[in-house]
């Protein structure tokens, strides 16, 4: 393996993490909203300490999580498992949302950036038991616009107070993406990147401002590990049963999806790979400045989502084979 396989430089700083993170939504466990469960089924904490410790042997320096996760639960988790090792890795951590830690119950959003933002900094901080965050990021892709200038002067006052390093924006929007990138401490822009989906406008913007693309939903929330086949396999307190539109495991969408995927199984799997490894191969490939963040809740998951490094991107033959597959699939859904 080459360094340019396995390391990626963060934007326009000088600072070095691993090509592949790991995304910390599951280890937070459930939590609901009002209306949906919102965590991906039970956890076992012992098991989620481990696979970190895993994801440290193996080179992986880049951890994401959020507050929302588990209303706290994913963010102590991390913390607990890193331990003195902090200093060896980059934390990036999302706010934006209130919550009920004692419940696990989603109350609402972000009101007043003033009074919010440094209180929910000061808890992150707390529950990672570090006195620095690497990465602060907005959880909320829709927020208003004139209010993130206001939340983007709040977070350089934070950069200034040692308090957190640097600032991004969880978004698929390309306007608001391009709003944080003016920001002097802007060094990411997190989005969706998978076979299944891409917001080409947003990455245009991470290149046009040097900014890190950090990469949520790299396995279409397990759907291109090839381990379901149905909404049957999901167990219960899993947001995967739900009929939220983004969903890729609502019951409009899964056919649809698991047909296509089907289509180009073959081909990420050609040169030996998973299809978990093919489907992270193929972001690579597509941006080669991506860093991925899959989820886990196993040592087994994190071992086998790092050893896609050992394979690097899809061969351009690949990418070209799996691109005429989508669009033939995309003109027939069209037509249909």
């Amino acid at each position: 393996m080459t360094d340019t396989m396995t390391r990626r430089t963060l934007g326009k700083s000088a600072i070095e993490v691993s090509a592949l993170g790991l995304g910390c939504w599951a280890i937070g466990g459930p939590f609901s909203t009002p209306d949906v469960v919102s965590g991906y089924g039970s956890v076992d904490d012992e098991e989620s300490v481990r696979a970190i410790h895993r994801a440290l042997e193996l080179g992986v320096t880049i951890f994401d999580t959020a507050d929302v996760y588990g209303c706290g639960h994913s963010e102590r988790i991390l913390g607990q498992a890193l331990g003195k090792r902090r200093h060896e890795v980059f934390i990036a951590t999302k706010f934006g949302n209130q919550f009920d830690e004692a419940t696990r119950m989603k109350t609402g959003a972000m009101n007043d950036p003033q009074t919010y933002v440094r209180r929910a900094c000061e808890d992150s901080l707390r529950r990672l038991q570090t006195d620095y965050i690497d990465l602060y990021q907005i959880h909320l892709g829709d927020y208003d616009l004139e209010r993130a200038l206001e939340v983007r002067e709040i977070l350089e006052q934070l950069v200034t107070e040692g308090k957190i390093r640097f600032y991004g924006w969880s978004t698929d929007d390309a306007e608001r993406a391009r709003l944080f990138a003016q920001g002097e401490h802007c060094l990411a822009i997190q989005t969706q990147l998978n076979l299944f989906e891409r917001h080409s406008d947003v990455l245009t913007v991470c290149q046009d401002y040097q900014l890190a693309c950090i990469n949520r939903g790299p396995l279409a929330m397990g759907l291109l590990t090839g381990k379901y086949t149905s909404r049957k396999q999901i167990g219960p307190e899993d947001i995967r049963l739900s009929q939220l539109s983004w969903n890729y495991f609502n019951s409009e969408r899964l056919p649809g999806l698991l047909a296509c995927l089907e289509q180009v199984r073959d081909i990420l799997t050609a040169d030996g790979r998973t299809l978990a490894q093919g489907a992270l191969g193929w972001i690579w490939a597509f941006n080669e400045q991506s860093i991925p963040i899959p989820g886990f809740k196993t040592v087994k998951q994190v071992e086998e989502n790092v050893a896609a490094m050992q394979y690097g991107p899809l061969s351009q033959h690949q990418m070209r084979q799996i691109e005429e597959i989508l669009g033939r699939v995309s003109d027939n859904a069209a037509r249909g």
